[in-house]
């Protein structure tokens, strides 16, 4: 039997399949659709302090092979969080990632503060790459600097592995990933969503309320390899693939491209059971070609 275990270092996972924040909810929605103790893990929607509404609707545009959102970060904060759902994900036997947002950098580290107290928390990861909401126009990711002294500042805080989600939407995703490491990132989820817009032909106007979202879903996800392939080659810590996974044959490309684990969005929205599926055809895979670990095939790529 395949061993379908990855080991991040700071967290071994029973499988390399997790969920991506903000297409999961967090956790107990998709109970009725997915056992969430067959998943590697799953990353709860984002949370701030206090909570959050988020942008005004039109916040959902289907694109060809891809999904515009512009939800704003949309959440219940930390207190309700910690007292009606982290109980109620607390028995599964899976790693909970929790998604840590802020206004700024001090918001980052007084939601992992207090979340600290909290028990049944594998590890934070800290999404700085957001391309729909306003903090001056832009996220920390974008540059080597903010993203250095956010991670930073909040490693210092954390008692938990820190996992920091990076932006696409930059020049040289390698000197970005390189801050992150810098900084104390334990690992590093890439890519966030692709800054996009729509335009209705008929109104001339955006689709969005927000005029600009978040591209995902498949059309994205031969940017994203690249850049899980360039920055494999320079980190010395592990590497969460995200982006346009539907099948067990996208996962495995993030995998011998460097990925160690990957996340998967918008299928969600597609099949609940995406993700049981892809482990399926994991298992598959490496039985057929007689690998006994998953593990073997990460980083394998012959260029």
């Amino acid at each position: 039997m395949t061993d379908l275990s990855v080991d991040l270092g700071f967290l071994r996972l029973k499988n390399p399949v997790l969920t991506a924040s903000g297409t999961f909810g967090y956790g107990v929605e998709f109970t009725p659709f997915v056992d969430l103790n067959k998943l590697g893990g799953f990353v709860v929607k984002g949370l701030y302090f206090h909570p959050r509404l988020g942008n005004p609707p039109p916040r959902l545009v289907e694109t060809a092979s891809g999904l515009i959102n512009a939800i704003g970060l949309q959440g219940i904060g930390v207190k309700r969080f910690s007292e009606e759902i982290l109980p109620r994900l607390k028995n599964y036997e899976t790693a909970l990632i929790v998604n840590v947002c802020g206004e700024d950098d001090e918001e980052y580290a007084a939601v992992v503060e207090y979340l600290d107290k909290q028990d049944g928390i594998a590890a934070y990861e800290l999404n700085i790459s957001c391309p729909n909401t306003k903090r001056d126009g832009r996220c920390p990711a974008l540059s080597p600097e903010t993203t250095y002294a956010v991670v930073d500042l909040v490693k210092k805080t954390s008692v938990r592995p820190i996992i920091t989600k990076l932006s696409p939407n930059v020049t040289d995703i390698v000197e970005i990933a390189l801050a992150a490491q810098e900084g104390g990132s334990d690992g590093i989820a890439l890519a966030n969503t692709y800054l996009a817009m729509a335009v209705d032909v008929e109104k001339r106007s955006p689709k969005l309320a927000n005029v600009f979202g978040g591209l995902s879903g498949p059309a994205i996800k031969p940017l994203t390899l690249r850049m899980v392939f360039q920055v494999a080659q320079k980190v010395q810590i592990p590497i969460i693939g995200i982006g346009g996974i539907v099948s067990g044959n996208d996962a495995l490309e993030y995998m011998i491209a460097g990925a160690s684990a990957i996340e998967v969005g918008t299928a969600n929205f597609v099949d609940p059971e995406t993700t049981t599926k892809i482990i399926q055809d994991l298992e598959i895979h490496c039985r057929k070609a007689g690998i006994q670990s998953i593990e073997q095939i990460i980083g394998t790529l012959k260029v």
